[in-house]
């Protein structure tokens, strides 16, 4: 296995490349297997897909839980993994810094930071303290000894401020206090996302997985995009696909899903990698 250091410069190297670095994100240790054994050069995981895992929903389980979760990916393959960590688990500075000392400690060496509340009537922190709470992040960070690639996420257009300045100055702002990629999730089309890639020189992470909201690796490369994670798309998928094969199975007694899925030599090659 690769230390967390290897992992950790091949990581911060896979966003100075020529390409566009396409991140893959698994939901347990078995669906990052096969991502690997499918060719992805990196993990992350979704806090939504994590937090179904645990049967609750996105925003619901406790630090030790994704941080238990996240090593799980972790230590399923030789590939960095970046977890979402969402707002950092805690509200105090102290607390957001210690969220990211046990993200390396779990062997992570990428995590995100968000700047969105979890309360509907602020959904999200003021500039100021979110840009704070990055620096908290970036500082616990800085002092690990090897590159931890930290995301700086604004959160505006998921939480109904759609100001596309704000979420440009909001990422600005993470950018100074040390940000190493940034994120704005929900972004309507990709002149928007132009516009936020133009702003600023650090890599930019694309979140692909909102219906008509997600564009080609083509198209987002063309307007500046550095980085494309997945979110729960994949999870989404599958999960999808076993609730169609359960509902023949309740309601027609049949079982023909088994022709889609029959056990093949290439899935079981992922599996024991």
């Amino acid at each position: 296995m690769l230390t967390q250091q290897n992992k950790a410069t091949h990581f911060q190297a896979l966003h100075q490349g020529p390409g566009v670095l396409v991140m893959a994100n698994a939901w347990d240790a078995g669906s990052a297997r096969i991502l690997a054994g499918l060719g992805f050069a990196a993990l992350a995981t979704s806090s939504g897909a994590s937090a179904s895992v645990y049967g609750q929903r996105d925003g619901r389980i406790t630090r030790a839980q994704a941080l238990s979760h996240a090593r799980l990916i972790v230590e399923a393959t030789d590939l960095p993994v970046s977890a979402d960590l969402e707002k950092g688990f805690g509200d105090t500075l102290a607390e957001v810094a210690e969220t990211y000392r046990l993200a390396a400690a779990a062997g992570l060496v990428g995590a995100t930071i968000e700047d969105a509340t979890g309360d509907k009537q602020q959904p999200l922190y003021d500039i100021a303290e979110a840009t704070d709470r990055v620096a908290a992040a970036v500082q616990a960070t800085r002092a690990l000894g090897f590159p931890f690639m930290l995301t700086a996420r604004a959160e505006g257009f998921l939480r109904g401020r759609t100001d596309l300045d704000e979420a440009i100055k909001r990422l600005q702002a993470y950018e100074q206090a040390g940000a190493d990629v940034l994120m704005a999730p929900g972004l309507p089309d990709l002149a928007a996302v132009q516009a936020v890639c133009a702003a600023t020189p650090t890599p930019f992470n694309f979140m692909v997985g909102i219906p008509g909201k997600s564009f080609s690796v083509a198209d987002l490369t063309a307007v500046g995009v550095r980085r494309i994670s997945l979110a729960t798309s994949l999870y989404r998928v599958a999960m999808q696909a076993m609730i169609a094969a359960a509902h023949e199975v309740r309601e027609k007694g049949t079982f023909d899903y088994l022709d889609q899925a029959l056990p093949t030599p290439e899935l079981s090659a992922f599996m024991q990698q």
